[in-house]
């Protein structure tokens, strides 16, 4: 596959953030290999870490050994409850960029959060002056948050998926495997394909190349509408990942 041109969507920022990137893991390992064959094969442009996952380090001096510039990546990282507090914030901002390589992260030029529901995001309003640019939530056909994501666009909040394919879920159930014959895909390329339609940034992870290549083949083809309502009606409820309804 030659490098492609993965498309972006602009975030309240200023900044464009691709549509497509790459999770790091903290429990399923890492492959050096891997991101760079992502990097430097597959057109990948949009990195998701955090400090807890402990690979900051080998992320960034894969993507120097890659050759990419630095302006052509965007890099996502992830404060630590550990690390709350203004100036702690600050440190562990750039202890980040050190560990990537880097001189930004924005330090910082977009600002999201990560699994906040409407409650957390009323909350945020009345106690901060900045609205997040994103939100980043475990979106996949078994879990579309609709009312959710309704409210982030209404408040120019981009939405970012995590566990595209329900940790693997997805890729057994018997209506994503039909939709995937009929279009000459694989049912993880379906659920990724689905997540962007719904315009919903989308990172799935993996540590092997051949997946990466696979997850990233998937801007050559378009799912009919009918197909989209399908995929959301498989919808649920269920978390693959955990569930912050609980967090006040």
């Amino acid at each position: 596959m030659d490098s492609c041109k993965i498309p972006t969507v602009p975030l309240p920022s200023g900044q464009h953030i691709p549509l497509l990137g790459l999770g790091m893991s903290h429990n399923g390992g890492y492959s050096h290999s891997a991101l760079l064959y992502a990097l430097m094969k597959c057109g990948i442009r949009h990195i998701d870490t955090a400090k807890r996952y402990g690979n900051e380090v080998m992320v960034g001096k894969a993507i120097s050994e890659s050759g990419v510039k630095r302006e052509e990546m965007w890099l996502t990282s992830k404060l630590w409850p550990a690390d709350y507090g203004y100036e702690n914030t600050i440190q562990a901002c750039l202890d980040s960029c050190k560990r990537l390589g880097v001189n930004y992260l924005g330090i910082c030029r977009s600002i999201g959060v990560s699994n906040f529901l409407i409650h957390h995001l009323e909350q945020l309003k009345e106690d901060c002056s900045v609205v997040p640019h994103l939100n980043q939530v475990e979106y996949h056909p078994f879990h579309k948050p609709q009312a959710l994501v309704d409210y982030c666009r209404q408040n120019n909040i981009v939405v970012g998926g995590y566990c595209p394919l329900a940790k693997g879920q997805a890729l057994h159930h018997p209506l994503i495997q039909q939709i995937a014959k009929n279009y000459g895909k694989t049912p993880a390329q379906i659920c990724i394909r689905w997540s962007i339609q719904n315009d919903v940034v989308t990172i799935p992870k993996s540590t092997k190349q051949e997946r990466i290549l696979e997850n990233c083949k998937v801007f050559d083809f378009v799912l009919a509408e009918e197909d989209v309502l399908t995929l959301s009606s498989l919808h649920d409820g269920r978390h693959v990942s955990w569930d912050p309804s609980d967090i006040l």
